[in-house]
């Protein structure tokens, strides 16, 4: 049942990804005309040069922020990325294994049962 729900989540999910592809990839044209409008208007040193440039900022600025659908786009894409993840079952673990042979583990283990 719970490989049934993953795999409901990752066709789903993947398949609103497809959809709003070319929302993604305006939003990713925005952020770039967003980046270099930020990068010269920092290397600008006329007024005129920082105006036309900060306009641009602006505009790439507000054509990401509303860019609504490229959101749920990434939304989606992370959806993908969860059910991919859990159906190959490698999730990111920080529990430290007692068993391994490294020499730092094995000495923080060791401090723990000295400093009891």
């Amino acid at each position: 049942m719970k490989k049934l729900g993953l795999a409901a989540l990752g066709i789903t999910a993947a398949i609103v990804a497809l959809v709003n592809l070319g929302s993604l990839l305006a939003l990713a044209f925005s952020a770039l005309v967003a980046y270099a409008g930020f990068h010269y208007f920092r290397k600008s040193t006329s007024t005129i040069s920082k105006l036309f440039w900060g306009g641009v900022l602006v505009v790439g600025l507000l054509t990401a922020i509303a860019n609504v659908p490229a959101f749920i786009g990434i939304i989606a894409l992370v959806g993908v990325l969860y059910a991919c993840r859990k159906w190959h079952g490698t999730e990111n673990s920080n529990i430290i294994n007692n068993a391994t042979d490294d020499p730092f583990v094995n000495f923080e283990r060791q401090w723990n049962e000295i400093t009891k």
